[in-house]
């Protein structure tokens, strides 16, 4: 694992102090309990267009029950147990922060689901896995915050087995230059490190992955933020109209983005709209 002191940026960034109680506690208080996977839907997929962007990356990759699967960057944990709840596969996740690991845990067993999923504490560059064990490794807005993308794709070639998939969907930059922050992944440039999508096409291709599927979706990342503004617009026009206070909702990724939660949504969709930023499909195959 890189030194504590490299990474400190980033831990500072996504630290959520007592994240895994907090969230029990936002349940209870919204009514909810947690018993199932869908129940955390509405915070727990920590990337555009959600569980949507998360079951059209899986079918694309062709995944069947009893496959083993590393989750990078597994955050709170959905992506991990969608894959196995409603693929069947067998899911690792792999995550910097250690009270993401911990609420992680916590939904997975409230859900039922820990023979399936489990969670490290840990860097993707620097994995804590024997080589060829994944049959795939899926990547959803995980690397933007790695700098040696070289040396993370080698450790992702290292650990699958001969044939297995690289799937991804990521944030990468866009033909204007100069994101505006802060965004979901990074308060200020320092800590962003995106790639044109030809650069990281290109790489990986350099690097021995054979390309199955590469196509741009920052137009139905665009449409989904749109459809978002619209029922948010719409819900607030019925309160009004009705002149009622809203009802208690399930808990929302504002307990992951934090205060700035709101800034953090328009900046991505400001940068989508200005060609700032991009976002693409990608899966590979590792040689036999």
């Amino acid at each position: 694992m890189q030194k504590e002191s490299s990474q400190a940026p980033i831990l500072t960034h996504y630290r959520k102090a007592n994240l895994a109680d907090n969230i029990a506690a936002a349940f209870e208080r919204a009514g909810c309990d947690i018993r199932d996977y869908t129940d955390t839907q509405s915070l727990d997929e920590f990337h555009i267009r959600g569980r949507e962007a998360t079951r059209e990356l899986a079918e694309l990759s062709g995944l069947k029950p009893g496959m083993r699967v590393l989750d990078l960057g597994s955050g709170i944990g959905g992506p991990a147990r969608v894959l196995a709840a409603e693929f069947g596969c067998l899911v690792t996740g792999i995550e910097l922060m250690p009270e993401y690991c911990q609420a992680a845990e916590m939904i997975t067993r409230r859900a039922g689901l820990s023979q399936q999923v489990s969670f490290r504490r840990g860097d993707m560059t620097a994995m804590p896995f024997d080589n060829d064990v994944f049959d795939g490794v899926f990547s959803l807005h995980a690397i933007m915050n790695v700098e040696d993308k070289e040396k993370l794709f080698h450790n992702i070639l290292r650990v699958l087995r001969p044939g297995g998939c690289f799937a991804l969907y990521e944030v990468c930059q866009g033909t204007v230059p100069s994101p505006y922050f802060p965004v979901p992944w990074a308060g200020g440039p320092e800590m962003s490190f995106l790639l044109r999508p030809e650069d990281l096409h290109k790489e990986l291709l350099d690097l021995g992955f054979q390309v199955l599927v590469w196509k741009d979706v920052s137009g139905e990342a665009l449409r989904w933020f749109q459809t978002i503004a619209e029922k948010r617009a719409a819900s607030e026009k019925e309160k009004k109209g009705l002149n009622r206070e809203a009802k208690n909702s399930r808990p929302g990724i504002s307990l992951l983005l934090g205060p700035d939660a709101a800034e953090k949504s328009r900046n991505v969709f400001r940068n989508l709209s200005e060609d700032r930023i991009r976002t693409v499909f990608g899966v590979f195959r590792k040689s036999d």
